[in-house]
């Protein structure tokens, strides 16, 4: 079992000062597109191209808004194992090599940008509208997408790393 003195002696190793810097990189540039979208299309939708708009919708679920609910108790409990996944994610990944703290690190700045929203704005602000004709994926954010990655780059490398 992982002590709070390990945990703390782990974290303030100068090689994780790095990967907190893409924590703050990746939560700045999530908070960034979301102030813009929220100052600037909460009313209208943006239409870019045959492929791409920009439509704010407010996500009170969890990734493209599964488990949507009005319900005050729902939220909170979902807000709560939310908060317990991401330091779950931290403390795995102070204990992983560096290229895994990469991904972990990607993957925790994404979940905090979506998590922020929750606290402050009570749902997470949704403006990606990825689409072809009729099809339209879930909207989503720029967290979104850099939790997607850093999940699919971290399954990739499972089944390819060697043990």
């Amino acid at each position: 079992m992982i002590t709070l003195k390990e945990i703390k002696n782990e974290i303030f190793k100068k090689e994780n000062f790095y990967f907190l810097i893409i924590i703050l990189l990746v939560f700045s540039i999530d908070r960034y597109s979301k102030i813009k979208i929220i100052d600037n299309f909460s009313e209208t939708s943006f239409y870019l191209n045959n492929f791409l708009n920009f439509d704010l919708l407010w996500n009170t679920g969890i990734g493209f808004g599964l488990l949507s609910s009005n319900t005050p108790l729902l939220y909170n409990l979902i807000s709560t194992i939310i908060a317990f996944v991401i330091i779950f994610l931290i403390i795995i990944g102070i204990k992983s090599d560096k290229f895994d703290k990469t991904v972990f690190s990607v993957i925790i700045g994404g979940a905090l940008g979506n998590f922020y929203d929750r606290i402050y704005y009570k749902a997470v602000p949704d403006f990606i509208d990825l689409h072809y004709n009729d099809f339209h994926w879930f909207t989503f954010n720029v967290a979104d997408v850099f939790i997607s990655m850093g999940i699919i780059v971290y399954l990739f490398l499972g089944v390819f790393k060697k043990k």
